[in-house]
């Protein structure tokens, strides 16, 4: 399949145009179409992105036959209202994370792109990157032994961003950040956990701004995990075992990583590929699954979009935080 996949993105905030940048640097993918319900914003990031087509709806780019991968760069809360719109318009569909707001929706959302036999993923671009795919190597290898201990630390100060911290936009630490270091854990540590203790610092509109999430699995591995809207954090992911250590810096875009020995000697350091953004990754896997006829990634697969959002739908529901919409 020589020619290119044409992109169309709903949304038209920073998400998007992050995207807009990616596909710039991407040969088999075009900015097709960009579609904002204010017609004269679509058509400014158009000229300023080089998309071919500016829409005015939502409604009216999906009509387009010449998209052939959509994009939902929107809120938390409005993913699953224009994911299910695009579905039902018969549109493949690359959905930024977190997935929906809540399990509910997503169950629902991957039921009718199984009906409607067309492929669905998560846009957690952490899962498609390949030094996440060097990380669970070297874990697999031994060279830090016996893996025990996991921390993982994202934190930026973006609690004034209006969707950051409105729950009628299922703003928070968790869906934003905490989804990146649950996400982290799963690809390091795997799925088998048996106990979850956690606690949030509630905002004055009611949402996380703050919170931390001791993992425990059945083989006695932990994990501890943390995330704020209010502080600058290290964005360091480290993963200890009985015969060394590794430092993964930013587990929000993986750069690099350092691995340690026994007497904390710097044993080896993997650099992540030159990148466009790090957005092309997800890009390139869902072009993949297309041209296979897949309805879902290998690399996050229903099943553990999913189990993220029902892990943090049990968070929220610990911490007595419900969006007006649910």
């Amino acid at each position: 399949m020589d020619k290119k996949t044409r992109i169309g993105i709903i949304g038209c905030g920073w998400i998007a145009e992050k995207m807009a940048i990616t596909l710039q640097g991407m040969e088999n993918a075009q900015a097709y179409a960009i579609a904002s319900r204010d017609i004269l914003k679509a058509r400014n990031f158009a000229k300023q992105w080089n998309f071919t087509h500016a829409y005015g709806s939502y409604e009216e780019m999906l009509d387009d036959e010449g998209v052939d991968l959509v994009y939902i760069a929107t809120p938390h809360s409005h993913h699953y209202d224009h994911t299910r719109l695009s579905l039902l318009k018969g549109k493949p569909v690359l959905c930024e994370k977190s997935f929906t707001a809540n399990a509910k929706q997503a169950v629902a959302l991957i039921q009718l792109a199984k009906k409607k036999n067309l492929f669905l993923t998560e846009a957690i671009w952490t899962r498609y990157m390949p030094l996440s795919q060097t990380i669970r190597e070297l874990i697999d290898s031994g060279v830090i032994g016996q893996p025990i201990l996991l921390t993982a630390n994202l934190g930026y100060p973006n609690y004034d961003w209006e969707r950051m911290h409105k729950p009628e936009l299922a703003g928070g630490a968790l869906l934003d950040l905490g989804v990146y270091t649950l996400n982290f854990a799963a690809m390091a540590f795997g799925t088998d956990i048996v106990k979850t203790t956690s606690t949030c610092i509630k905002s004055a509109t009611g949402i996380d701004s703050q919170n931390s999430i001791t993992l425990e699995y059945a083989d006695g591995k932990m994990a501890v995990l943390n995330s704020s809207l209010l502080a600058k954090s290290d964005r360091q992911g480290i993963i200890s075992g009985d015969k060394g250590f590794m430092i993964v810096e930013n587990i929000n875009n993986p750069q690099q990583v350092r691995v340690y020995d026994e007497d904390y000697q710097l044993k080896a350091t993997y650099d992540c590929p030159p990148q466009i953004t790090g957005y092309e990754y997800q890009v390139y896997a869902s072009i993949e699954a297309l041209n296979n006829g897949w309805l879902e990634s290998p690399y996050m697969p229903h099943a553990e979009t999913l189990r993220i959002m029902q892990q943090m739908d049990a968070l929220r529901k610990e911490w007595g935080i419900i969006y007006p919409f649910e």
